[in-house]
């Protein structure tokens, strides 16, 4: 787990370029290194090279590497450099590397077995080199891995990025432009903004309805591509590609060597009965090989042991693989949300070393400071116990396996019942008038359901600002309702989280808490074996007679106790709506101080309905109804923008 950057820049031929301390300052990598030290402590590095192709043009590249060590630490330092290959016509290859690839002994031995001599012990950055040299844009497909990535080949000139199927791991690229010849990537979307703002490059807001408007609607990055700035776009998931330049910097996308996944993206969930499935018979055994393809480090490792289906059963089977595992768990400052009892049982049943730690949260300081880290307003609260946890947990160990995508893969969520009725009921549904009382859990669930039926469907169940409300808020409409057209609308659901909600919400959630104090979080429910067999695996299947996540709670009863695995989901979440009525940890004081200032969202290009806010406000602090969320929502858009687009 590192932060990495960089920059590319073509002197088109005929054109003198200036020396390569001048082509590419070093400011402009300090304002790289600036918004990524934070993720490595352990180490840094730069590279520098420049090449000439056969037409003239000259190309220059600078990258930069803030450690994390976990593997190999001695030989693992980056950027990691290759002066020549097998042979003396393979030249310099440079990687700079952040994540794990958990595959990487056998890619080593295969790659060994092919006449390629490695130099490190048993870094998997050297994988990297080696692979690049052998598959090309091939070589993400051979990865079980989180990773992001930057490959600088010098015989062609050109720069390879790539980051993991599932997007684990961050990476933004600015948008290729032939006018200025030159192109930054970073792990920090932040980066790019003030580095756009050095180098005299327009910077701003993106007006495109994926950038900020549907951030503020759904408070993650939807798409897989947009960012609220102008300078930052995603590199997707599964799509690896190549800056090549010529006499200009031109944008190569390698769709043959696409991973299956993406293959669906405009087709849904189509389940291949020649494809390798998930079953009652064989779920143990890929949940066993993810785990232990996630076991390998050089330092310290436990689990975040939760109490739930999925942390239990990575935890159960980190104890078998290893014989013995650390467990963690977080008291939470409100009882109501305090998942620690479970954990405790859970441990004990497991066999784990358990610890539940304490955290001193101060989460208006902590909120300001990981938006900060982040670089957009996420609009998802759990971000601060999250981080809180991460915290707690680093005093201990230096990575932890936690159970992220269980609900993604096998169909874990309320809201996917809420995808059925909107399926069958949606014009009934939307004729009925709103509910008068604003209050309540059966009320607001059943005014979300009609207000998603009046809208954008399934998307408005996970939206913040609802289509009706997010017109109120802005004027705009927000997304057209979405949907493949598939026949069961669970599976399309469940889709728009994979390709949605979980790389554009929940992984970067956790990236950025957890490096935020250099912890390595790996997920062995997102293994790339697990994950296709998964997607491949029909509804009934993964949910049998509709349960949520039926056939992965059908393995944990065979290990955990009935109170653990039927238990009614919970969530890792904080009562943020009440710490805003009460001020607890100065949120009140944050909360008003940002939204009750002259121009509380400076710069951001859209002009929201203040009347219409500080109703939320009245309704939300006089208790006629919850505005929790959109509350926050927008307080992490005035942080970010007041702090963040200085």
């Amino acid at each position: 787990m590192c932060g990495i950057g960089g920059i590319l820049r073509v002197w088109p031929a005929g054109v003198t370029p200036p020396p390569a301390h001048e082509s590419i300052p070093e400011g402009w990598l300090d304002a790289i290194d600036e918004a990524i030290k934070h993720r490595g402590p352990d180490g840094q590095g730069r590279f520098r090279d420049r090449a000439v192709r056969v037409d003239g043009s000259v190309v220059d590249v600078a990258l930069v590497h803030r450690r994390l060590a976990i593997i190999d630490p001695a030989c693992g330092q980056q950027p990691m450099v290759s002066e020549r290959g097998r042979s003396a016509a393979e030249g310099l290859v440079a990687v700079v590397f952040n994540g794990c690839i958990y595959n990487h002994r056998e890619l080593r031995r295969e790659l060994e077995g092919l006449g390629h001599r490695f130099t490190t012990d048993h870094s998997d950055t050297e994988v990297l080199v080696h692979g690049w040299r052998e598959w090309g844009g091939n070589l993400p497909s051979r990865f079980d891995s989180m990773h992001a990535a930057a490959v600088w080949d010098r015989d062609r000139a050109s720069l390879f990025l790539t980051v993991d199927s599932t997007g684990e791991k961050p990476l933004f690229h600015t948008p290729v432009e032939s006018s200025t010849h030159l192109v930054a990537f970073s792990s920090s979307a932040l980066a790019l903004y003030r580095l756009a703002t050095i180098t005299g490059q327009y910077s701003g807001i993106d007006s495109h309805p994926f950038g900020l408007k549907d951030l503020l609607q759904y408070g993650f990055l939807t798409e897989g591509l947009y960012t609220p700035l102008l300078n930052a776009w995603r590199v997707r998931p599964r799509v690896p590609f190549l800056f090549a330049t010529t006499n200009k910097v031109q944008l190569e996308v390698f769709t043959r060597e696409r991973h299956r996944f993406s293959g669906r993206q405009r087709s849904g969930w189509c389940p291949d009965p020649s494809k390798e499935q998930a079953t009652a018979v064989n779920l143990e055994e890929l949940l066993t090989a993810a785990v232990a393809s996630r076991l390998e480090t050089d330092v310290p490792l436990g689990t975040f042991l939760s109490g739930g289906v999925d942390s239990s059963l990575v935890t159960l089977l980190a104890k078998r693989a290893l014989g013995k595992v650390q467990s963690f768990c977080l008291r939470m400052p409100d009882p109501r949300f305090d998942e620690s009892r479970h954990a405790e049982i859970a441990a004990a049943a497991i066999g784990s070393q358990h610890t539940t730690l304490e955290c001193s949260p101060n989460p208006a300081s902590d909120l300001i400071a990981l938006i900060g880290q982040l670089g957009w307003p996420l609009g998802d609260s759990s971000l601060l116990p999250t981080y809180w946890l991460s915290k707690a947990a680093r005093e201990h160990v230096k990575v932890v396996l936690a159970g992220d995508g269980g609900d993604e893969l096998f169909g874990g969520y309320e809201r996917y019942r809420g995808a059925k009725y909107l399926a069958r009921y949606r014009h009934a549904l939307a004729s009925i008038p709103l509910p008068l009382i604003l209050s309540g859990t059966r009320t607001d669930r059943a005014r979300r359901l009609m207000a998603a039926a009046r809208g954008a469907g399934y998307p408005d169940l996970l939206a913040i600002f609802p289509t009706e409300d997010f017109s109120r808020l802005t004027g705009h409409s927000g997304r057209k309702p979405w949907g493949h057209g598939h026949s069961d609308p669970v599976a399309e659901a469940i889709y728009f989280d994979l390709c949605n909600y979980l790389p554009g919400d929940l992984l970067p959630k956790v990236d950025t808490a957890s490096m935020a104090v250099a912890l390595e979080c790996r997920a062995p429910l997102l293994s790339k074996h697990l994950v296709e067999s998964a997607f491949n695996t029909p509804i009934d299947v993964l949910m049998p007679g509709g349960q949520r996540k039926g056939l992965l709670r059908a393995l944990a009863r065979k290990y955990l106790p009935a109170g653990i695995v039927d238990r009614p989901k919970q969530g890792f979440a904080i009562p943020i709506g009440e710490w805003f009525r009460s001020d607890y940890g100065q949120m009140k004081t944050l909360l008003l101080d940002h939204l009750n200032a002259a121009e509380p969202w400076p710069g951001i290009g859209i002009e929201l309905n203040r009347r219409f806010v500080q109703q939320m406000l009245d309704e939300h602090m006089n208790r006629k109804r919850d505005h929790s969320q959109r509350l926050y929502m927008l307080l992490v858009l005035s942080i970010w923008a007041r702090n963040c687009l200085k």
